[in-house]
């Protein structure tokens, strides 16, 4: 999971719990997922005690379009600002609606992360999806990374290797 996270995000020490589940299953890290488990938003709740912090969670794919060509790295599939800690997604500000990942080519490798926010209604939504970089949109909005994990999607048929053509 680590290498997933690096490339993405700088190293950082998760403060709070963060659960998603989809279809009620709870997600584990590095869990394999088809695009049919997550068609719908997953549920997301988060730990803490204090509900006058707030968060804002982002999913991304960094391997958009494909793995070998990532150009549309990093693909910003959902955003969700101002929620209040102990509380789940449904109390924040949706602002990126969430678009279910649907890979054409390759393992695709979706990442979820909570970002601790200054204050409520100091983050705002990119103007687009590609090319989102968790890093300065961090620098820009003053956040600390709370929680991070991660799970692979590759399309239905997908077998999990690579093809090779018998010459």
């Amino acid at each position: 999971m680590a290498r997933v996270l690096q490339d993405v995000l700088d190293p950082f020490t998760p403060t709070i719990p963060l659960r998603i589940t989809y279809n009620n299953s709870l997600l584990l890290a590095g869990a394999e997922l088809k695009p049919s488990a997550v068609i719908s938003k997953p549920r997301v709740d988060i730990g803490g005690n204090d509900m006058r912090t707030f968060y804002t969670l982002v999913l991304i794919d960094p391997d958009a379009p494909s793995p070998s060509h990532p150009s549309l790295r990093e693909y910003l599939h959902w955003m969700v600002t101002d929620i209040p800690e102990t509380t789940s997604v449904n109390f924040g500000q949706e602002l990126v609606f969430y678009e279910r990942p649907d890979p054409r080519s390759g393992i695709h490798r979706l990442v979820f992360v909570l970002f601790r926010q200054l204050g409520r209604g100091t983050v705002f939504a990119p103007e687009m999806r590609q090319n989102f970089n968790c890093r300065s949109f961090a620098r820009q909005y003053h956040l600390s990374i709370a929680s991070a994990t991660h799970f692979n999607c590759q399309r239905e048929g997908g077998s999990g290797g690579r093809r090779f053509r018998e010459e």
